[in-house]
């Protein structure tokens, strides 16, 4: 059987992906500045986290700082991305991380990269390929980069977060936050205040899709591979461009749909994959620190 703590990360990366889908609609709501709301997001999550985790204790060491600055990279650029193109176009290209990952895994972490595995990324990314057969539009070129750098940094950032799986990885997070506020603090100064709704999107942006989904990422880590925990929460890059779509009417093509089929199709059958290959348990590894 399988362990009940990999079975219940499964469950935590299913639910983070769903919080981390609101992005886009939320992103594109909040009327200032990309930088701006990427910093504005920052320190409301940054100050949610440290609210609801005891017993924190900063290092500052190699791997902690570059999970901070991986994850302010991350969301950095997912933010500028989202702006500057659409919000399928952004959450795709940073969903190049898995290629990434299975890459260099094995060289960080030691973490073998199954025949499944390529299969399942191969599938992926031919579906991905669909969204961009209707999306990638060649004016949108600096936000489909900030899109890809998105992506380089959240294989970055879930590489050194699993390095830190047997002690607190939530501090890397919280260091991050706090690194993507001093980012986009010169372009709060100056320019106006976000409308009431831009003000409650960044807090939505803050304590939802930031904080708590990382939250659950956070411990979710400790209990999967760096791989499983950047291909299961890839249904959010199908979620992500539908609540955009019902909300502001960002309609994807009909290539885009069937590309959001394919990566469903594949990321629940490696989801189930994970859930019925056994875990042993690692009394050191799974008694929490908190």
């Amino acid at each position: 059987m399988t362990h009940p703590a990999h079975s219940r990360a499964i469950g935590q990366l299913l639910l983070a992906a769903l919080f981390w889908s609101l992005g886009g609609l939320l992103i594109k709501s909040a009327d200032w500045p990309p930088l701006a709301v990427a910093g504005g997001r920052g320190i409301v999550a940054a100050l949610f986290l440290a609210l609801t985790n005891r017993r924190l204790k900063f290092t500052f060491s190699p791997v902690q700082l570059t999970a901070a600055f991986a994850y302010a990279g991350c969301t950095v650029f997912f933010v500028v991305a989202t702006k500057l193109t659409t919000a399928a176009n952004a959450i795709l290209l940073q969903y190049t991380a898995p290629v990434w990952i299975a890459l260099l895994g094995a060289w960080f972490l030691g973490e073998r990269t199954r025949r499944s595995d390529w299969i399942i990324i191969a599938v992926v990314l031919g579906g991905m390929t669909l969204f961009f057969a209707d999306g990638l539009e060649l004016g949108g070129a600096f936000g489909n980069l900030m899109g890809v750098l998105s992506g380089v940094c959240f294989a970055a950032m879930t590489i050194a977060l699993r390095k830190q799986k047997d002690g607190s990885p939530v501090e890397s997070i919280i260091l991050g936050n706090l690194i993507a506020f001093a980012i986009g603090l010169p372009f709060m100064i100056g320019v106006p205040p976000p409308s009431p709704t831009g003000i409650a999107a960044i807090i939505a942006l803050g304590i939802v899709q930031l904080g708590f989904s990382y939250w659950l990422y956070a411990r979710a880590i400790r209990q999967v591979t760096a791989l499983e925990a950047v291909i299961i929460p890839v249904i959010e890059p199908i979620l992500n461009p539908v609540w955009v779509f019902l909300a502001r009417g960002e309609k994807p093509g009909r290539w885009a749909l069937l590309g959001g089929i394919i990566v469903l199709t594949a990321v629940t059958a490696r989801a189930l994959l994970a859930l019925r290959r056994p875990a042993p348990p690692n009394p050191a590894r799974l008694s929490p620190n908190r």
